[in-house]
């Protein structure tokens, strides 16, 4: 990341243009660098909406993982659900709760892609910074991309002995320890060892056994080797480990769902009790079953980089990723014994390969890539329905025939083998000194195999769900860009996008369509002449067909259809601006507007009768949002001071295409603030920190669950109020 200047709190662009006459007298912002646009260009030279969060933000109270982005990034949504992410963008993300689903946000590190939604919430330590490209990305990305891309972008290896070490204690007791070094090896090798641990008490208990639920107890290592002889060739070769065992992740019970009040069936049925009977709070559960999350994860990414000629390189990235994970949590959501235990088995193994061709030329760009990835993924959903007679034919519980009901199981299980591949080329020519135009286009293929079951022994059913099918698309781009001055860009985007058909592990449903999507988005970025202010304003206009939908059918099944057509269209503005010497301000506020233009469902409060759910709201778009961000910088006893303030508002959201109270988070807002000190010598620092300071209790997701628990409302939440010390060294 390139620095120019003065170095802000947050390198966000920013603005209105009828500030940008404002005079600061005041440093320069820093000039941001992204390179997710597969070569490296200036944000503010970018015709796209995207966001840099640098390293010096992903630290305790700052960034994380991908949920703590929310505030970052403007029109971003994030919640988790059944151990993994669901990331949305401009109103469009994950949506599926079944294996084998994949998100609307194409989630990568340092360009390679992470396929697995579970992998994308393992936390993010030692990052350079984290790229975010909102919006479609047709061309460059494929499969995938049909919201978004967000890339972590890892620190590499220096080419001097150093690095730091970084100690936190906060409530919950947080301890949290990070470091890196960086190992010279000759004149043209490095290496960089990096490592995180993070364990935290949970946020709240399970009542019926005294554990802790929602707490975390991870570990990460990062392995990086650099080539450079300052010759044609330049190289870098990475390994990470990360693992986590805890009881993270929890299933929370909200409540009964409207049309079903009776709640838990396991109360009136066993005298089981639910969290709010035992006197617990929204953070508890009240469980027969302990929440447990394990997983464990390793990569490895090797990038080649070739000056082929005079102003062109060829650039390789290799990829291999791998994650097994297993997840339990209680369905019925009481401390009785019911048929509730919910077990997730995930296993993948995956490896991609990407070529990148970069020309540049006095007014042609030329790029050009191909890329290839395949996957083997395994997952298996099993639930012993454990005193199901008590339900299905309660007369016979305790006879051999009841017990053989009791002992059987609902269970999906089966593998799924993803192979896809993409050519792209896109082009930008300069046909005035104001004028560009960018064209571009993708040919995207994927192809995906599924055996397996599904195992229903109450019924009694067993049925083979063995299916393949693929899938091709071409998905252009086109772009002008008009540059009336050197620090002003207007630009016009239509681009397609392309997200792959899905088939789940041991899931009855069909093969579902691609989710595709045409794209009109029109921007002006900006800075004043000495640099003091950016600015960005962008407007966007989406219309999508066949959107994947999750939900749980009348026959307590997950099925997962093409919700048809919806249309989305939003406004953001920006602004990044150095007020004096001191003081520097961050701005955004962005509008939504996400709707089903037609879609028709079946209604879980009424029966399953079906309805015309068409100009309802999308899950998680809320309407509004904003934040404001205030830093105050200076020297004070021969060392640095920081003090950081910032306040994020979200809007009222829906969790389910029902637009209904029982899956619904009223709109909330999140203080945060931030003081460090780095001593004279600029090795040592303190900082202290807290994040949701008002202790705003916030559902992050709420799903509807089957008939066969009464379609009770569970989900997760957002961290409550937190806070810590942090101590660093950097050597």
């Amino acid at each position: 990341m390139k620095k120019v200047g003065y170095l802000p709190k947050f390198l966000m662009l920013g603005g209105a243009a009828a500030l940008s006459g404002y005079a600061f007298s005041q440093p320069m912002l820093e000039e941001v660098v992204v390179t997710a646009s597969k070569k490296d260009v200036s944000v503010t030279d970018l015709a796209a909406a995207a966001n840099v969060i640098g390293g010096e933000d992903v630290v305790p109270g700052g960034v994380q993982s991908v949920r703590d982005m929310i505030v970052d990034v403007p029109n971003l949504s994030i919640g988790d659900q059944f151990g993994f992410a669901r990331v949305f963008m401009r109103g469009i993300g994950m949506t599926s709760i079944d294996i084998g689903g994949e998100g609307a946000v194409a989630f990568l590190q340092d360009g390679a892609i992470i396929p697995r939604p579970a992998a994308q919430l393992m936390g993010m330590f030692d990052l350079a910074q984290l790229e975010v490209l909102r919006g479609p990305q047709g061309t460059l990305y494929g499969r995938g991309a049909t919201a978004g891309v967000i890339n972590m972008v890892t620190a590499k290896p220096g080419e001097e002995f150093g690095g730091y070490i970084r100690a936190t204690a906060g409530n919950y007791g947080l301890l949290d320890f990070e470091g890196a070094v960086d190992l010279p090896m000759g004149d043209a090798l490095s290496a960089r060892v990096a490592g995180k641990f993070e364990n935290r008490d949970g946020y709240g208990t399970n009542l019926f056994s005294g554990e802790e639920v929602d707490d975390r107890d991870a570990q990460a290592y990062r392995v990086t080797l650099a080539y450079d002889a300052g010759g044609s060739v330049r190289a870098t070769a990475a390994y990470q480990h990360y693992e986590e065992d805890d009881q993270n992740f929890a299933f929370h019970y909200f409540g009964p769902s409207e049309g079903n009040p009776l709640g838990p069936l396991a109360v009136p049925i066993f005298g089981g009790q639910t969290v709010f009977q035992a006197g617990g709070s929204i953070y508890d559960i009240n469980s027969d079953q302990e929440a447990i999350n394990t997983r464990d994860g390793d990569s490895g990414i090797v990038t080649l980089e070739f000056d082929v000629a005079e102003n062109q390189t060829l650039k390789s990235i290799t990829s291999f990723q791998e994650l097994d994970r297993f997840l339990r949590d209680d369905l019925d959501s009481t401390d009785a014994n019911l048929f509730g235990q919910n077990n997730y088995t995930e296993r993948s193994e995956s490896w991609s390969q990407e070529f990148v061709y970069n020309f540049s030329g006095d007014r042609l760009d030329f790029l050009a890539g191909a890329m290839y990835f395949e996957e083997d993924l395994y997952g298996q959903v099993l639930v012993p329905l454990t005193n199901i007679c008590a339900l299905l034919a309660p007369t016979l519980c305790g006879t051999p025939v009841g017990d053989a009901i009791g002992a059987g199981r609902y269970e999906q299980n089966g593998d799924v083998d993803i192979e896809a591949y993409g050519i792209y080329a896109e082009a930008s020519y300069q046909l005035t000194d104001a004028v560009k135009i960018i064209a571009g286009v993708r040919y995207n293929y994927e192809e995906r195999t599924g055996t397996g079951a599904f195992i229903f022994d109450a019924l009694p059913l067993n049925v083979p769900t063995d299916q393949s099918e693929d899938w091709s698309d071409v998905t252009p781009r086109l772009t002008v860009e008009f540059q009336p001055s050197e620090n002003m860009l207007l630009y016009a985007t239509y681009n397609q996008a392309f997200k792959s058909g899905v088939i789940n592990t041991g899931s009855t449903s069909p093969p579902l369509e691609p989710e595709t999507v045409d794209a009109f988005e029109v921007g002006l970025k900006g800075a004043t002449a000495n640099g003091g202010m950016r600015y960005a304003v962008s407007g966007f206009y989406y219309d999508y067909a066949d959107l994947q939908i999750s939900f749980v059918d009348e026959t307590s099944t997950v099925s997962t259809i093409n919700a048809a057509e919806a249309e989305n269209y939003g406004l953001e503005v920006e602004i990044d601006a150095a007020l004096t010497e001191n003081f520097t301000l961050d701005v955004y506020a962005t509008y939504l507007s996400a709707e089903y233009e037609e879609f028709f469902n079946g209604d879980y409060s009424d029966g399953f009768a079906v309805k015309d759910l068409s100009g309802n709201t999308l899950p998680n778009a809320p309407e509004y949002t904003f934040k404001v961000g205030l830093n105050y910088n200076a020297s004070m006893m021969g060392g640095d001071v920081m003090l950081r303030g910032e306040y994020y508002y979200q809007d009222d959201v829906y969790f389910t295409e029902w637009n209904r109270e029982d899956a619904f988070q009223e709109g909330y807002g999140l203080l945060n603030a931030r003081a460090m000190y780095t001593f004279p010598g600029e090795r040592w620092s303190l900082a202290v920190w807290g994040r949701n300071l008002a202790d705003e209790e916030v559902i992050s997701n709420n799903i509807i669950t089957a008939p066969l628990y009464n379609s009770l409302r569970v989900g997760s939440m957002l961290p409550p109020r937190t806070f810590g010390a942090t101590v660093s060294l950097d050597f």
